[in-house]
């Protein structure tokens, strides 16, 4: 389902646009262990805002989603309390390796860390990478991949990896014929490595995260702790890089990774190590939006790299009568005031952007209207759960 024009009438003066649910292929909840951050329903009320109605779950919270034991609990406090679809992916760990196999195929995909991150999911040896890729590409051999032919295979590989590590886990990919993903690409370097292996025939994906798309190094200064993410912010040669390798970037995610201010450092006592991550689900369309309006993306743009592609790699179930209304012509300074996650900021306050979320119908219900979320806790979905 491509943008669509409302039927006569619909929204009066408003451009209304009507575009199919977006899907946030990656997001950090921060449920179970970080409550304070950021859960279930704050985190899904905030991406029914931003006019998406899927979001895919990283695995590093506390304790990780690295067991088929700790997969089953995190999805019943999901499901209690999600207002939109939510898929989670498992994580491998030093100590607990590849445990999460036997529920592999009731995550969205596997979330490998190679480079620095928050939380304790980093994996600093060859040989255990060597075996995550191994296990995995075995269990598919037994199950398959993911596909609407195979709706209970498994998902892709995907990786945090930066610089040299993008070949590293591109030649263990190629090795084990695994799928793989590399999350929030960030630099000159890493995209232009990825489109080459796309050229060769590597089965290889991408995503960049609006942050490395829209802001640079040179806003450090003036956002100090809030710039401060993972991988950080690059320099304006690698912003034109990514711009310049739209067609080699298959998926737009946020990396929506919640953190308070006083963790930032911003209230009470100074921190001298904040923790590195923003949140993003729910300024993600306007930004894209702006996009389009200085001529840098089409509507088709937003939506096959917020639609399209990510149902297709991650084998994302339809879902049926969801439409987001979006008001494209509105005009306005996104604040930190008007946010929906508990965090209630966001490193974009202050800029001025196209497009506002007018209202979200999910599977038939009016479930996000004019600034209110209206869905109740527990009225989404967790994905590839057993029913």
């Amino acid at each position: 389902m491509g943008p669509q024009k409302p039927p006569h009438g619909m929204g009066g003066a408003m451009a209304i646009e009507r575009l199919p649910g977006l899907v946030d292929a990656h997001v950090h909840l921060r449920e179970p262990g970080y409550e304070h951050k950021e859960d279930f329903y704050t985190g899904t009320a905030a991406a029914l805002a931003g006019g998406v109605t899927t979001v895919l779950d990283m695995p590093n919270t506390n304790p990780p989603t690295s067991t088929p034991e700790r997969l089953a609990e995190k999805a019943r406090l999901a499901q209690a309390k999600a207002v939109c679809d939510v898929g989670l992916f498992v994580g491998a760990t030093r100590t607990e390796g590849d445990a999460y196999l036997p529920a592999a195929h009731r995550a969205c995909g596997l979330k490998i860390y190679v480079n620095d991150t928050f939380g304790s999911l980093r994996i600093d040896t060859l040989d255990l990478l060597h075996r995550l890729f191994r296990t995995w590409a075995e269990r598919a051999a037994q199950i398959g991949y993911r596909s609407p032919e195979n709706p209970h295979g498994l998902g892709p590989v995907a990786v945090h990896a930066e610089e040299l590590m993008v070949p590293a886990c591109l030649a263990l990919s190629q090795l084990y014929d695994v799928p793989l993903h590399v999350v929030h690409v960030s630099r000159r370097s890493e995209i232009e490595t990825i489109r080459r292996a796309k050229e060769r025939g590597v089965q290889v994906t991408c995503e960049a995260t609006p942050h490395h798309l829209f802001l640079s190094m040179e806003d450090l200064p003036r956002l100090g702790s809030l710039g401060d993410m993972r991988p950080r912010l690059a320099t304006p040669d690698d912003v034109a890089a990514l711009w310049e390798h739209l067609a080699a970037i298959d998926i737009f995610a946020t990396d929506h990774a919640p953190h308070t201010l006083a963790e930032k450092g911003l209230q009470g006592q100074p921190v001298e190590s904040p923790p590195p991550g923003v949140p993003g689900v729910e300024t993600m369309l306007p930004l894209l939006l702006t996009a389009v309006h200085a001529g840098r993306l089409t509507l088709e743009d937003v939506v096959q790299r917020c639609v399209t592609a990510p149902r297709r790699i991650y084998g994302l179930p339809e879902q049926p009568d969801t439409v987001v209304e979006v008001d494209v012509d509105a005009h306005y300074t996104l604040e930190n005031q008007a946010m929906h996650t508990r965090v209630g900021w966001t490193p974009f306050a202050g800029m001025p952007v196209y497009g506002r979320v007018q209202r979200v119908i999910l599977r038939g219900r009016t479930v996000y209207e004019e600034g209110r979320v209206l869905a109740e806790p527990g009225s989404g979905r967790v994905l590839f759960q057993p029913t």
